[in-house]
């Protein structure tokens, strides 16, 4: 398995940004998958009840759709067996008011956010990693 797995190292540099645009989540039956795929989802995940879509909002449509959100990547090569990052930056949200979705890809991890609180939601994780930073050049 490839990526960091030493927390400290994973939030001291784990480089926000924030992606440009808008994205939805939307549910479509399983048997209609293939209809969609033309939306060109940035993600998908199948549950009993249908298929998650990840959409830019734009693609959405007709379909039921969540509220906008904006997306977060950790440019950091967090490893898939990296324990606590996803706590880390979630305790930080949480004290900030912020949902957070995330999605954990083979190289980076991706936090949807509220799109009136990306911003907030962005200097909060920089926040975290500078912090992390700092408790490390000190100790």
């Amino acid at each position: 398995m490839s990526g960091v797995t030493d927390l400290a190292a994973l939030i001291e540099t784990m480089e926000p940004v924030l992606v440009e645009g808008r994205f939805v989540y939307a549910c479509v039956p399983a048997g209609e998958l293939a209809d969609h795929l033309m939306r060109a989802p940035l993600g998908m995940f199948r549950e009993a009840e249908g298929v998650t879509l990840i959409l830019p909002a734009e693609a959405a449509g007709d379909l039921a759709a969540s509220p906008p959100m904006r997306m977060i990547t950790l440019t950091v090569h967090s490893s898939l067996e990296a324990v606590g990052l996803t706590a880390a930056f979630a305790t930080a949200l949480t004290a900030e008011g912020i949902s957070a979705n995330v999605v954990a890809g083979f190289h980076h991890d991706h936090i949807f956010v509220p799109e009136r609180q990306a911003e907030q939601a962005l200097a909060a994780l920089r926040a975290l990693s500078r912090g992390a930073r700092e408790k490390g050049e000190a100790g």
